[in-house]
């Protein structure tokens, strides 16, 4: 017996990585001679860079960034055979870098996710994959700019520091110290919204918010990121502000798309792609696929990771299941995507606290329940 183990993780309980232990564990209390295949995955969120060098063997790569409100931080990113690196904005940019107090898209910026790009340029890398979920920015990506040698200029001249909050004062930018390696690299970008960049569903109407802004300062917010497209658009002759995902991260996605020719995709098609996770399928053969996450429901179906997973198990005609901490709205659509069998390991008057304390333990039970009730039916499609 075959079985291919490709979760994403359950957050704030298990990694990817852990899930796929436990969940071998269950299965081999049940099937103790099955042949067993773990391949952690993501969606292009927190846990991808975990993900990706798991499959791929890969090694982190420390380096001191600044956060989001300029304060020096130990940061990271991923490094495939040296030559591509996987970086997750929230490390240097994140929400959960910063207090309550702190989370202020006015004055916070991308600067060191600018950081956590040049040193991958300086490690020789040429593919970057950038995964911008999280961040608790609003600065269209300026500050990440200013990292790699773009010079914004005011009334005043040269302005030393850049934020959500002085976009507005922007007259014009020189690109004469912008790092030119960038031209000869690949960028791809994992984003999971198509938001643009303005509007009633852009950046600062739809996320900024979450980071912290009142309705004023959203609006204060949405009148400097347009000025800030003007600028940027006017310079390239191009527009981008209406591009999918163009108000992603707070505007980083426009900046990525416009000054770093970024490619963006959905985040599980990035990550199955760079595992080679059909071709792992095809070799191996598996008679069942388990995927999962800590919860699924309808959103599960716009591009998370166990959909990514179940649409390739289809592709073979191999039965998917999936384990999940909970299921939440309209989780039955999902077996109009591929699912065969989609298990919560919530227990019973079993509080949530106590049930993400456990996880590990609830999962294994869960696993090996529902193989011993269902595996009549699984193994023989």
């Amino acid at each position: 017996m075959k079985i291919i183990i490709a979760p994403d993780s359950f957050k704030g309980s298990l990694t990817a990585k852990e899930v796929c232990y436990h969940i071998e564990k269950g299965i081999l209390k049940k099937i103790p001679d099955a042949q067993i295949l773990k391949i952690p995955v993501a969606d292009g969120g927190e846990g991808t860079i975990d993900a990706l060098l798991d499959s791929l063997n890969g090694k982190l790569k420390n380096v001191d960034v600044h956060n989001p409100i300029g304060n020096k931080i130990q940061g990271y990113y991923g490094l495939i055979d040296d030559s591509t690196a996987i970086i997750e904005m929230a490390v240097a940019s994140g929400l959960p870098l910063l207090t309550d107090l702190e989370r202020n898209p006015l004055q916070t910026n991308t600067y060191g996710t600018g950081e956590l790009i040049m040193d991958a340029l300086n490690s020789g890398c040429n593919k970057i994959i950038i995964c911008i979920g999280g961040s608790a920015t609003n600065d269209g990506g300026a500050g990440m700019l200013k990292a790699l040698g773009v010079k914004f200029y005011n009334q005043l001249g040269l302005m030393n520091d850049i934020n959500g909050g002085n976009l507005n004062e922007i007259l014009s930018f020189s690109l004469n110290d912008f790092d030119k390696r960038i031209e000869k690299i690949k960028i791809i970008v994992a984003c999971d919204v198509i938001n643009p960049l303005l509007g009633i569903n852009g950046a600062s109407e739809v996320f900024a918010p979450q980071k912290g802004a009142d309705k004023n300062q959203v609006k204060i917010l949405e009148n400097n990121l347009t000025h800030f497209a003007d600028i940027v658009e006017e310079h390239f002759k191009k527009e981008f502000r209406n591009l999918p995902g163009s108000g992603a991260a707070g505007g980083l996605g426009f900046s990525l798309l416009s000054f770093l020719n970024a490619e963006l995709k959905n985040g599980i098609d990035i990550v199955l792609n760079t595992i080679d996770f059909e071709q792992k399928i095809s070799s191996f053969q598996p008679s069942l696929i388990i995927t999962g996450e800590g919860k699924m429901d309808y959103q599960t179906a716009f591009g998370k990771a166990p959909l990514g997973v179940a649409i390739l198990a289809k592709k073979f005609n191999i039965p998917v299941i999936a384990f999940c901490g909970s299921l939440g709205k309209n989780y039955e659509h999902l077996f109009e995507n591929g699912f065969d069998g989609i298990f919560s390991i919530m227990k019973n008057g079993v509080s949530l606290k106590d049930s993400m304390e456990n996880a590990g333990k609830f999962l294994e039970n869960a696993v090996k329940r529902e193989i011993e009730i269902n595996s009549r039916q699984l193994f023989q499609k």
